[in-house]
């Protein structure tokens, strides 16, 4: 129970890194949008500041408010941080400005993305006596993911400040782009947020809307015990399949889950089995709160 504890205490401290260090962005960081955009048109100034406020605020706001749907915010917005810098730079805003946006962003978004984070972001939006216990990204998924994000990122800051600029065709271009991207991929990227294995008194629930079709629920009486995956296990992998450690999770019986709809797959693949892999971002913690809640370690 004390390793728990002292988890708990770790995703609070992080949360509170990210919370600080997002603040300090705003007090030293925004000389760097302004001397960015310094000699500018009012247009393309009152576009940089609304443009560095408005998300700003939404991830302050997420932070301020941990949630499923929080986390989604502050990890697809405060990385935009990331090409305001680049613009920074091209735009000839001074070196030390430049630091003083970098290195307080950089440490937000380390903490941002930490699994201490997601575990409490995760568990805050819990439904009664549950632990939430976020999954690793699928890698395949997960880089597609990224890549989709760093195309649309770019996009989206660069694009309304063309426009502001009076480069109607291109600016309008990569603004309708950037607002389609946001509406279309943002469901998608939030699918990472919702991945969770899920401790609950009946048993165990896999949550994984990126892998899975619909939920694995495990009872209590079918569950014959959770390990460390050793490296020749037969188990059925529902990782993704995810890199590092994974869990395997040994049933008394068979139970069914359906893989998610792909193209070669439009129907989803069901299979039966009586062992399966999840990859916790904390397999030590997983393993602790899942014997803390009487389910027998092999």
């Amino acid at each position: 129970m004390a390793s728990v504890d002292m988890t708990a205490l770790s995703a609070r401290s992080a949360a509170w890194v990210a919370r600080v260090a997002w603040i300090v962005v705003a007090v030293f960081g925004g000389a760097a949008l302004q001397g960015a955009v310094d000699g500018r048109s009012d247009a393309v100034r009152w576009t940089a500041a609304i443009g560095g406020w408005a998300p700003w605020g939404a991830v302050m706001l997420a932070l301020a408010i941990p949630s499923v749907r929080s986390l989604t915010v502050a990890r697809v917005f405060a990385p935009l941080v990331l090409p305001v810098t680049i613009g920074a730079v091209v735009g000839g805003a001074e070196a030390i400005e430049v630091a003083a946006l970098a290195i307080p962003a950089s440490i937000a978004l380390f903490a941002m993305f930490t699994a201490d984070v997601g575990r409490q972001f995760v568990q805050a939006s819990s439904y009664g006596d549950e632990e939430r216990l976020p999954l690793r990204f699928p890698v395949a998924a997960g880089t597609a993911a990224i890549v989709t994000w760093a195309t649309w990122a770019p996009i989206i800051v660069f694009g309304p400040l063309l426009l502001a600029a009076k480069s109607y065709v291109f600016g309008g271009l990569l603004s309708a782009i950037g607002v389609a991207g946001l509406v279309l991929l943002t469901p998608r990227w939030h699918r990472f947020s919702r991945r969770w294995l899920v401790l609950v008194p009946a048993g165990l629930v896999v949550h994984d809307p990126v892998v899975l079709a619909d939920t694995l629920m495990v009872r209590s009486d079918q569950l014959g015990g959770m390990r460390l995956a050793p490296a020749d296990t037969e188990a059925a992998d529902l990782t993704g399949p995810a890199s590092g450690y994974a869990l395997e999770v040994q049933a008394l019986e068979t139970v069914t889950t359906v893989f998610a709809f792909t193209p070669q797959d439009p129907g989803g693949k069901a299979i039966h089995m009586t062992g399966f892999l999840i990859s916790p971002s904390r397999p030590g913690e997983a393993l602790a709160t899942a014997a803390a809640r009487g389910i027998r370690l092999l």
